[in-house]
């Protein structure tokens, strides 16, 4: 009958469904090239994949991978351990890494795998020009200027724990400016064209190079380390066969040398993030692994 067709169509819908794996990442270059890094190893194997990129900040994708949303995002271990875990300051590579690792399978059935290879802290940075001028190397050297300067942050570090307000008990810094909050995106440019005097940008971003800014030293160790590492839901490797392996020939792949490369393509170049991707898997796996 009519019915029975619709109930079968329904059912193999169901499981069709089951056998994708969710792929995401968050809002900026680096995540989402990440993401198709991951997307593209899997299609490789011939998984089938649904892609969520761009989804939205670490919160979103903390939420979506929870809820079972996602099968598998890259987070940053300092990330997860200040502003997802709320923990207190750390920069103990070993320690931060434990630490995320028992608390997301404890409270999330949720696995950290192989650390990719780089780590992407927040850098403080000011125009290239101005580091030599004043000859400034470090964060410490930058403390006496920062009563003349307005510094430019995005929200997330504005709001998170190991962000602003943090920052400057850490340092005792005082601006002469309230922070003026932008998008990730317009910060850089904004530096360069002298509207803010300071950013927190990400140390591999590809347009620190082409701007010619400069990454001040923190040499008061205030930031966790951030490696970036996919976050998998713990069913997932039974579910996808080879993935692991996957994750695995992922591992310590990407140094940071690399990852700014990367992101300088597609920010600065204009390439499109899944050319990059697939040339970074060609690389990695061997092009005779494409379709």
């Amino acid at each position: 009958s009519g019915v029975f067709l619709i109930s079968l169509l329904a059912l193999a819908g169901c499981v069709q469904g089951g056998d994708r794996l969710v792929v995401g990442s968050k809002n900026f270059t680096e995540s989402i090239i990440l993401g198709e890094i991951i997307a593209q190893g899997a299609e490789r194997l011939g998984i089938v994949v649904e892609r969520k990129l761009n989804l939205g900040g670490t919160f979103v994708c903390h939420e979506a991978i929870t809820s079972g949303q996602l099968d598998i995002y890259v987070e940053y271990t300092g990330t997860a351990y200040s502003a997802v875990l709320k923990m207190d300051r750390e920069s103990d590579v070993q320690i931060v890494r434990e630490v995320v690792d028992s608390a997301y399978a404890d409270m999330w059935n949720l696995e950290w795998g192989r650390p990719l290879g780089f780590n992407n802290t927040f850098a403080m940075l000011v125009r290239g020009r101005d580091a030599r001028a004043f000859n400034l190397k470090t964060i410490s050297d930058a403390l006496p200027r920062f009563g003349d300067w307005t510094p430019g942050f995005g929200h997330e570090f504005l709001d998170r724990a190991d962000g602003f307000r943090g920052f400057i008990r850490h340092y005792g810094a005082e601006f002469g400016g309230e922070p003026v909050a932008m998008d990730l995106g317009l910060m850089y440019r904004a530096l360069a064209e002298g509207r803010v005097e300071l950013v927190a940008g990400n140390s591999t971003d590809g347009q620190i190079r082409a701007l010619d800014l400069f990454h001040l030293e923190d040499d008061r160790r205030y930031f966790p380390p951030y490696e970036a590492i996919p976050v998998v839901r713990s069913d997932v490797a039974g579910r996808f066969p080879g993935l692991q392996g996957l994750l695995q020939s992922l591992g310590n792949s990407i140094d940071e040398v690399a990852m700014v490369e990367m992101n300088f393509r597609v920010d600065v170049e204009g390439e499109d993030f899944r050319a990059v991707a697939r040339d970074f898997l060609d690389r990695i796996l061997g092009d005779e692994s494409s379709p």
